[in-house]
């Protein structure tokens, strides 16, 4: 059983930033990909950012240049940095595992950003 916790979600204002953390436990390892998806009020869930465990990394384009994602395999946790955020990113970010035919979710951190 395979269990992914995030944190760091809260209310901030246009051009903030925010931290989110991603925990797995369970049968895990760094074979996974490791992904941040979110979903805004009426809209689809979208992809945000995944890291594989070769080591790419790949952006929606509404954020390259803003988000960061990055892996602590040791730690089997994966985390997103977000900078001058908008509006538009307001979103439950979830965190998603894919491990050989496996794929796990969150259950999401809600993001707020203020104009």
């Amino acid at each position: 059983q395979v269990q992914l916790v995030e944190s760091g979600g809260g209310l901030v204002q246009t051009g903030g930033s925010l931290r989110l953390s991603c925990a797995a436990s369970g049968s895990i390892s760094s074979d996974a990909t490791m992904g941040w998806y979110r979903q805004a009020p009426g809209k689809q869930r979208e992809l945000v950012a995944t890291f594989t465990s070769g080591g790419s990394t790949n952006y929606a384009d509404s954020v390259k240049g803003r988000f960061t994602i990055s892996r602590d395999n040791a730690k089997n946790t994966v985390s997103l940095q977000m900078n001058s955020l908008k509006p538009e990113d307001t979103a439950v970010y979830y965190c998603r595992a894919i491990y050989y035919r496996f794929t796990y979710w969150g259950r999401g951190t809600q993001v707020t950003v203020s104009s």
